[in-house]
């Protein structure tokens, strides 16, 4: 894909040069030449042949976030990555002595 862009970047450049080096010609028509036939065109298509691959590592990422949240709800202490918090839970009430 990119070696199609490549070469089309150096054809529109080819366009442009020769728009501004003619006699007929003026360097404002070569930069809208540039852009109008090469930038704004080339980006727009990249940006539509990157969108699979956009979509694929969003799932990716969604789904990786997921499951680390999955494995800090599911109750195992190492899941989640943080320090313990406290050696006892709270609903156990202290061992104490008779008076």
């Amino acid at each position: 894909m990119y070696l199609v862009v490549i070469g089309w970047m150096y054809v529109v450049l080819m366009m442009s040069v020769a728009e501004a080096t003619n006699t007929t010609g003026s360097v404002l028509g070569a930069i809208v030449t540039f852009f109008l036939y090469g930038l704004l065109p080339v980006a727009l298509v990249v940006y539509l042949m990157r969108t699979p691959q956009r979509r694929k590592a969003i799932k990716a990422r969604e789904a990786a976030e997921h499951q680390t949240r999955m494995n800090a709800e599911s109750g195992n202490p190492d899941a989640g990555g943080h320090a313990p918090g406290a050696a006892e839970d709270d609903r156990i009430a202290p061992v104490r002595k008779e008076p």
